[in-house]
């Protein structure tokens, strides 16, 4: 006699950068995600889809469409989708945070960060003390808009100001939009780019509750089993037991430096 198959939790962990990371490797983005969220919302008997997150954030756009794709999936099989915050859920992070239909945090988390960034390198100084004279030739007066090699202009500092006002317009839009009335704290701190732990980020109304994966889904689904998933190994990383050493991955991260170095300055949600 074949006993019915037990109700299931799937459970995605969402660990990392947003984007592409730093070192040249791949962060979380919607490639890399897509699988695994399949997977999640396809698993048989589910009766609902857990995102852990810990994240400091990233790209403003992979947040965006990692989210977008959350809620998609979500109301093509009309599964509830409940967040947890892990160490960090910040900016990026959270973006994907309000994905779910609720959201819950440890007392220790760190979450929020509702915000932009823009980092980079003045170096032109250094040049100059260094005898060494800078080239560039462009075709068009912004294609090279605050270079880390030539001296700043107050009207490239402007366009940045304008392009992070634009996309923290974005995030507040989209906090408010799945967040609403849960929000009861005042607009000049939530969306100062603060974070806050996860007591009070209750208390202002970014997360539902305080409580661990486990123990709210005990509460929740006492008869359900938790399925972690986790995405196939590509089948080169399988034949070689994902010890990987190669060319591309050295030619990936110096590439990925210069071409920091070179534009001069990174927009990231942190």
């Amino acid at each position: 006699m074949r006993h019915p198959l037990p109700d299931r939790v799937a459970v995605v962990h969402l660990d990392g950068v947003i984007g592409t990371a730093p070192t040249g490797r791949h962060g979380l983005t919607i490639e890399s995600v897509e699988p695994i969220l399949k997977r999640a919302f396809e698993t048989e008997h589910v009766k609902a889809v857990v995102v852990m997150i810990n994240s400091p954030g990233g790209s403003p756009a992979q947040s965006e469409y990692i989210a977008e794709r959350i809620r998609q999936l979500a109301a093509e099989k009309a599964v509830p989708v409940l967040a947890f915050c892990e160490d960090i859920a910040a900016s990026g992070g959270y973006w994907i945070a309000c994905a779910a239909d609720e959201i819950f945090a440890a007392h220790t988390s760190i979450v929020g960060s509702i915000g932009v960034v823009s980092s980079g390198f003045g170096l032109a100084d250094v040049l100059a003390r260094l005898g060494v004279e800078r080239r560039l030739y462009t075709s068009g007066d912004n294609k090279a808009r605050l270079d880390a090699f030539s001296p700043e202009r107050p009207e490239d500092v402007e366009w940045i100001l304008g392009l992070q006002a634009e996309l923290h317009q974005a995030f507040i839009t989209w906090v408010r939009q799945r967040r609403g009335k849960q929000l009861t704290g005042p607009d000049d701190e939530l969306f100062s780019g603060d974070v806050w732990v996860g007591s009070r980020a209750a208390e202002v109304g970014l997360v539902d509750g305080i409580g661990v994966m486990r123990s709210v889904i005990a509460e929740r689904y006492p008869d359900a089993e938790i399925t972690l998933i986790e995405a196939p190994k590509p089948l080169l990383s399988r034949i070689t037991g994902g010890q990987l050493t190669t060319s591309s991955v050295v030619e990936s991260a110096v590439t990925a430096a210069i071409a920091a170095m070179d534009r001069g300055v990174v927009t990231r949600l942190r």
